[in-house]
Parts: C-alpha cells; structure tokens; sequence
C-alpha cells in the first residue's frame, strides 16, 4: 500500500516519516524566543562575540542555536572554529527573521505608543445620534486637560459598538439602551427625552404635548431592527397600546426627520441638533418617552492610562453629558 505524505509530516534524515502535529502556531511558539539569538549570530559570525553583545551566557547562544536547527531540520550554519557562516538555507531564513523581529520591535513601540498617559490612544464609540454635538463637545472638554491624547472614533449602533467592545476593537462606548451582560460594565450617565415628530401639515402638528397612543393609526419611519432606539419604539409604542405600522427602516435619525417632513409618515426621536424645517416635535407626555445613555466597556479589562483619563471624565459627567 502506498502510503501519502500528509503536509503535517516531514521525512527524517532516515527517510522514514515523522508526523509533527505541529500548527503554524505551534511552530511559531516554538521558534519564536530562538530567532534573536539567531539574528544576532548571524549578524556577527562570532557566537562569543553575539553572546557578549546580547549580554547571555555562550553556552545558551550555543543551545539555542542547535536546538533551532533541529526543529527546522535544516543547518543554518557552516561552523569554522570560534566563527560561523550563514549557509543558503540561513541567509534566506534570516530574511524572514528580520522582518518578524521589525514588526515585533514595530508592535512593542505602537503599543507603549498607545499607552501612553499623555499621548495615548483611545479607542472611542458613539451613537450616529451623538456625534453632531455630543460627542464633539465631550472631546473638547476632555482634551482641554489632556490635549496630546489621541481618539479612533467608531460611530455606530448599540449592538455594533458592543460586539467591538467584546472584540478588543473599541475601549469605551456611548450606547443605549444601556446594555445588561455579564462581560461588560455599563453605568448609566443621562437620559434624553424623545419626541413625537410629524408633519408640518400633520393633524397633530399644532399641538405641543401629545399621548403617544393618539398616533396609534399614523405610519412610522423608524430605524432598523439591532438598533436601541427601534427596540424603544416599539417598546413605548407597545405600552401605549399599539404596534406600530412601519413604512420605512433606516440607520440614520436624520434621514427619519427628512422622510417625515416628506409626508411619509412620524418617527419617535431625539431632540435635533438644528431644527429642521417642515415637521413639528412633540413632547411625548405617555408614556414616559426617554432614552437612557450610558457608557460600556468590557469586565475585567485592564486599561490603559488615558483610557482610564476618559472613563473618569466621562463618569464625571453624569446628569450633564447632554447639551
């Protein structure tokens, strides 16, 4: 029977076949504290001289070196004496272990970058909703005392910004509803009302205080499922009574406030940062129309100085983060 060299295998200088199970990552751990030494021979030619340079004991180099030999299965080195010569096989080695070691070194520095109290990076989330004042002028408040701070902002819905959260992808959020899950930290910082916002020529217009349930027969443009504020809409609309008729979905409050100016139908939303021309906002007097804001950001994760800088500054403004 013949027998088929898996990818996984690798003949022995016997020519018989070792199965390694060994993954790329596995490799790589294995490899990884050798590649130094390496590259310090290399650069050298001389073991004693790369172990003084490195500051390690020669017979350390000296093991580090045949050890990775071995795991490779290939000579990396013509040994002369006291002094050694790259072989074919380690010079073309040698140009993958520079590059490896470049990006470590880029890594280490972006990442000390980073954390730096004074000039580090946060990685910052909001709402569509909160990013023509809010967000703006909680940046400005926070870098009038830390003005070399830097942000990479991420504007997106609640269910987004949380699954960044969980990825590593965003170090704090501005969400809502405020999320309740067991691997992250919400805190509740404010509570914005929402309006009822119809037509100009609506039959409720000329009112200022309306029962959300007196828009009951009216249609809604509302944003998309996923979105906190869709799922509070339907919630109030729910405890007023009835289930809203839905004519259009979409992911931007403003493009709402078109639409309804538009005739298409009423939407439930924030106050707007300019008034807009063509509908009229109405306060919601039942049920209790408002919208909890709040910051997140995942349990047990260690921050970084300006992270905690803005976590703090944030708390501090709880019952004043809105305009």
């Amino acid at each position: 029977m013949v027998h088929q060299m898996r990818s996984r295998d690798r003949l022995s200088p016997s020519g018989d076949t070792e199965d390694i199970e060994r993954s790329s990552a596995e490799t790589a751990l294995l490899l990884a504290p050798r590649l130094a030494h390496f590259a310090g021979v290399a650069r050298t030619e001389h073991v004693t001289r790369a172990a003084q340079e490195m500051q390690v004991p020669q017979s350390t180099l000296s093991r580090a070196l045949v050890r990775l030999e071995e795991d490779l299965g290939v000579d990396l080195f013509a040994r002369h004496g006291r002094t050694v010569s790259l072989t074919p096989a380690g010079r073309r080695f040698l140009g993958f272990v520079e590059r490896a070691l470049a990006e470590i070194e880029r890594g280490a520095e972006e990442a000390r970058a980073d954390a730096d109290p004074a000039a580090g990076k946060v990685a910052f989330g909001f709402l569509h909703t909160m990013g023509a004042e809010t967000v703006p002028g909680l940046l400005q408040a926070f870098r009038a005392d830390h003005p070399r701070v830097r942000f990479g902002l991420v504007q997106n819905y609640g269910e987004a910004m949380l699954e960044g959260l969980r990825a590593g992808e965003l170090d704090l959020c501005l969400t809502s509803p405020v999320p309740d899950a067991p691997d992250l930290v919400a805190r509740r910082l404010d509570e914005q009302k929402l309006r009822l916002v119809v037509p100009a020529d609506h039959r409720l217009a000329a009112r200022r205080r309306v029962r959300l349930a007196e828009a009951a027969e009216d249609t809604f443009v509302t944003l998309e499922p996923g979105y906190g504020l869709r799922r509070i809409t339907d919630d109030l609309c729910r405890e007023a009574g009835f289930t809203p008729r839905v004519a259009f979905e979409g992911e931007e409050a403003e493009t709402l406030r078109g639409l309804v100016a538009a005739g298409l139908g009423v939407a439930l939303l924030p106050p707007p940062a300019v008034p807009r021309p063509g509908v009229a906002e109405l306060t919601v007097t039942e049920p209790r129309a408002v919208r909890e804001i709040g910051v997140a950001w995942r349990e047990g994760h260690p921050d970084t100085p300006p992270v905690a800088a803005f976590k703090k500054f944030l708390l501090s403004r709880r019952g004043h983060l809105l305009p």
